[in-house]
C-alpha cells in the first residue's frame, strides 16, 4: 500500500490542484439547517478543485451528537463524491503514549481520517503512535497561524552548534530526523511565510499543511512559493471560511465552487510562474 506522502501525490495529481477546503460548520453562519446537508452541497460543488477536505472537530463537539452524526455522514460524503481526495481530521490531539494511541485508533480506525493534525508540544514520544501505520498521516502543529503562536514557537532555544533557534525549527529538525515511514508532515501557517521558507528549508520533502489563507489574512502566493517542495508539491493550502461561507444564500453551494476555482487557478498560476506547473 502506499504512504501517506505518496498517497497524497496521487491526490493532488488527480485534480491539479494543493487546494484543501476546510469544513468547519458554524451554526450562527449556516445558511440551511442541517451541518451535513451543508457540507455535502459544499463537497459535491468543490470535489473536482482540491486534493483534501479537512474538517475541524472542534465543530462538530460543539454541536454534541448532532455534530457526531454530522461527521459521520460529510465523510461518508466525501468517500463516494471525491473519492481521490485526503480527509484530514483536524483534531490537534496531544497526550502521553497510551492516551495518544486510544485517540489515534479513534481518528484512523473509527473515524476513518486519511490524516489528523497533532499537538506535538508534550514531546515527541507524544507523537509516536500516530506514526504506526504509514499510510496514515500526521501533521505535527509546528508553527501556528495566529497572532499569539510567537509567544512559544518563536521563543529561542539551544540547538544545533549550541546555537540559538526558534523552538518550531527545532520542531522542525527533530521532526524530520523522525520522519522515516513517509507519513509525517508539518502544520505551518499562511501569515508567517518566512516561518513556512525556514521550515521548508529543514524539512524538503515533508509535507506541509499551510492554513491560514483567506479570513485570517495568509497570502497565498507567498504560501505557494514558500511551501511546495522542488517539484511544486506536497503543500496543503487551507481555506475554510473564504470558501464555505462565500455566500450566506441559497447560492451557497455554487459561491463556494466559484471560490475553491479562483483558488485553486491563482495556486497553478504561481506554480506556472515557478515552472513548476502540471504536466
Amino acid at each position: 500500500m502506499p504512504n501517506f506522502t505518496e498517497r497524497l501525490r496521487a491526490a493532488s495529481e488527480t485534480t491539479q490542484s494543493l487546494l484543501c477546503v476546510g469544513l468547519d460548520p458554524d451554526p450562527a453562519r449556516l445558511p440551511v439547517d442541517d451541518p451535513a446537508e451543508f457540507n455535502r452541497s459544499i463537497v459535491s460543488a468543490t470535489a473536482d478543485r482540491v486534493c483534501a477536505y479537512k474538517p475541524n472537530l472542534a465543530f462538530y463537539e460543539a454541536l454534541g451528537l448532532t455534530g457526531f452524526k454530522a461527521l459521520e455522514k460529510t465523510v461518508d460524503h466525501i468517500r463516494a463524491e471525491a473519492p481521490h481526495a485526503i480527509v484530514i481530521g483536524d483534531c490537534k490531539r496531544g497526550d502521553i503514549d497510551s492516551s495518544a494511541a486510544a485517540y489515534a485508533t479513534a481518528m484512523f480506525d473509527v473515524w476513518g481520517f486519511d490524516a489528523v493534525t497533532v499537538n506535538p508540544w508534550g514531546g515527541m514520544d507524544t507523537v509516536e503512535p500516530w506514526l504506526t501505520k504509514p499510510e496514515k498521516g500526521a501533521f505535527i502543529w509546528c508553527r501556528g497561524s495566529n497572532r499569539g503562536a510567537a509567544d512559544i514557537q518563536d521563543v529561542a532555544v539551544s540547538g544545533v552548534g549550541n546555537l540559538n533557534q526558534p523552538l518550531y525549527l527545532r520542531l522542525a529538525r527533530r521532526s524530520q530526523q523522525r520522519a522515516t515511514h513517509g507519513n509525517l508532515g508539518l502544520v505551518v501557517g499562511a501569515t508567517a511565510p518566512q516561518q513556512l521558507a525556514d521550515v521548508r528549508g529543514i524539512c524538503p520533502d515533508l509535507p506541509l499543511l499551510i492554513p491560514g489563507i483567506g479570513a485570517q489574512g495568509g497570502d497565498l502566493a507567498d504560501s505557494v512559493r514558500c511551501g511546495v517542495d522542488a517539484g511544486g508539491r506536497l503543500a496543503v493550502i487551507n481555506a475554510s471560511r473564504s470558501v464555505i461561507y462565500a455566500s450566506s444564500g441559497a447560492d451557497y453551494a455554487p459561491a463556494a465552487r466559484r471560490a475553491a476555482s479562483l483558488l485553486r487557478d491563482e495556486i497553478n498560476a504561481t506554480l506556472d510562474d515557478m515552472g513548476l506547473g502540471w504536466a
